[in-house]
């Protein structure tokens, strides 16, 4: 074959692919395209990819989205503490925004165990919750009702950290109230205690939120590093 041919080939290839993202994932191209792993967003909420950590966004990865509000369209409509649904191993990833301090203290164990079981030999997850510790520190300096960053949702107090987002909760949501904290130690420590081979994170000042990621088996510490550069937004950094 010519290089005129291949070229026309590859034109014809790409304009067959320019299809709407809904149906890319099943998309027939004559060069894999199709995502390789799979990742749980629990608790995902109305986001979807590209509103994700920054480990996932990657064509390599297909999102599985799991909440417990139908209303959100999720592919999975559960909650955290029982996703019987989904098989031992069979997810390479999970991703949790937010969700652990929806829990009761009680509940946290049991949550990432189910985690653990859905998770592959090599799986890894991915959590951001608040940092109590840096809200702590926000509520000496300005009270419980001062707002101390922004999110979509509009303004967030200590208040809203510690208890739950009140604007959602006093539309009868009350889900999404929140009855657990952590800081970065006890998040880790809890992660090992479930059976975790490993968890490491990272403060982020500018959202008053951690960062963690933990991995199911054992990895070596470059391995590690290498993960939670991808996934971790600033790690090594100031």
């Amino acid at each position: 074959m010519d290089a005129g041919n291949i070229v026309s080939r590859l034109i014809a290839w790409w304009k067959a692919a320019r299809i709407d993202s809904a149906d890319a994932a099943s998309a027939r191209l004559p060069f894999h395209v199709h995502p390789s792993k799979k990742f749980l967003h629990v608790g995902c909420g109305p986001n979807c990819k590209p509103r994700v950590g920054p480990g996932f966004l990657s064509d390599d990865w297909r999102e599985i989205r799991l909440d417990i509000d139908a209303d959100v369209s999720p592919d999975i409509v559960a909650s955290m503490l029982d996703m019987n649904m989904i098989a031992d191993g069979s997810m390479d990833a999970i991703y949790s925004s937010h969700n652990i301090e929806h829990l009761y203290p009680h509940e946290v164990a049991s949550v990432f165990k189910e985690f653990l079981r859905v998770l592959d030999r090599e799986g890894i997850l991915v959590i951001t919750c608040p940092d109590l510790l840096a809200v702590a520190k926000a509520i000496v300096q300005s009270g419980l009702e001062q707002p101390i960053y922004e999110s979509p949702s509009g303004p967030v107090a200590p208040l809203d950290v510690l208890y739950g987002f009140r604007p959602a909760l006093a539309e009868g949501r009350l889900y999404m109230a929140h009855h657990m904290g952590f800081c970065l130690d006890s998040l880790t420590n809890a992660l090992i205690a479930a059976g975790f081979a490993s968890a490491i994170g990272k403060v982020d000042d500018s959202s008053f939120s951690l960062w963690v990621l933990a991995n199911k088996s054992d990895r070596s510490a470059q391995e590690i590093e290498a993960l939670a550069k991808m996934h971790l937004p600033m790690w090594g950094g100031a």
